[in-house]
Parts: structure tokens; C-alpha cells; sequence
């Protein structure tokens, strides 16, 4: 627990002694490890209630959005690969949030599909992401969230 207290500090924003971070500042990545930090913090604490994590939350979603996929297929669309994806999909699965069943277009293929509990649940976790969303965007115009998006999709596509 000390740990985590220690890296909340670490990403809090400077104070005016500490402002003169040296060549550092011009590192893209260093920003993006602190913006990641931030914005996962936040996610969290969000998400709290909930108990699930930024790639639960991400399952569910692609599941009810595409019902009957394949868990090969949850795998590539969030570039995780399968025992990630597995690992993931089981945990939901423990809970009663999502089901496998068998393609019936490939006997090989696994197949997903919300509960009603998986439903519920995601629907509260999109309030959540609102919330989120509302706390993260606030620190910008539109018209910076659309670019910000844009350029950030470059570095994950």
C-alpha cells in the first residue's frame, strides 16, 4: 500500500519547487507515463464500486456490441493476446457477466454473449465511463478531445 502512495505522488501535478524537471519534460513518453497514470487512477477510483477493470469494462462492451463473437476475436480487436484474453473473459465468466458457447458456423470457435448480469453490469459501468469521460474532457475544448483522439490513435493503429 506504501507503494501506491508513493506513485500517487509521483504523478500529482508539480509544485513550484519541483516545476524545473530538466531535459525530461521534452520526453513524449514521460508525459504519456504520467497522463496514463492520471487517467488510470482516476479509472479506478471511478470504478470502484463496480470492482472491474479497464479491460473488463473494455469485454463487455465489444461483447454486447458484437454478440457471439469469438474470444479470438475479442482478442484482436483490444490487441491482447489470447491467454490475456482468456484469463479475462474467465473471471467475467466466474461472475456470471458473460457466457462461451459453441460457434455455430466453427465447432472450434467459442462464441460470447452477455448475461443479463453482464448487461446490467455494463450498463452501470457506462455511467461510470461518463463520469469518467465528463472528469477527463473537462480539461479540454472539443475540438482538442477530437485532435487528441486522432493523434493518439496514430501511436496504437
Amino acid at each position: 500500500m506504501a507503494r501506491a502512495v508513493d506513485l500517487d505522488r509521483a504523478t500529482l501535478p508539480a509544485s513550484d519547487e519541483s516545476h524545473d524537471i530538466g531535459e525530461i519534460r521534452d520526453i513524449v513518453g514521460f508525459h504519456l507515463r504520467l497522463a496514463h497514470g492520471t487517467v488510470y487512477r482516476h479509472f479506478s477510483e471511478t470504478f470502484s464500486y463496480l470492482d472491474l477493470t479497464q479491460k473488463q469494462v473494455s469485454v463487455l462492451w465489444l461483447v454486447s456490441d458484437h454478440p457471439g463473437i469469438a474470444q479470438a476475436g475479442v482478442a484482436r480487436r483490444m490487441r491482447m493476446d489470447r491467454a490475456t484474453t482468456m484469463a479475462i473473459v474467465n473471471r467475467l465468466e466466474a461472475r456470471n457477466l458473460l457466457v462461451r458457447g459453441r460457434s455455430t458456423t466453427d465447432g472450434r470457435k467459442q462464441t460470447l454473449n452477455l448475461t443479463e448480469a453482464g448487461q446490467t453490469m455494463l450498463t452501470s459501468a457506462k455511467d461510470a465511463i461518463r463520469t469518467h469521460e465528463e472528469w477527463l474532457k473537462a480539461r479540454y475544448t472539443e475540438r482538442e478531445v477530437n485532435v487528441l483522439i486522432e493523434l493518439l490513435t496514430r501511436l496504437h493503429e
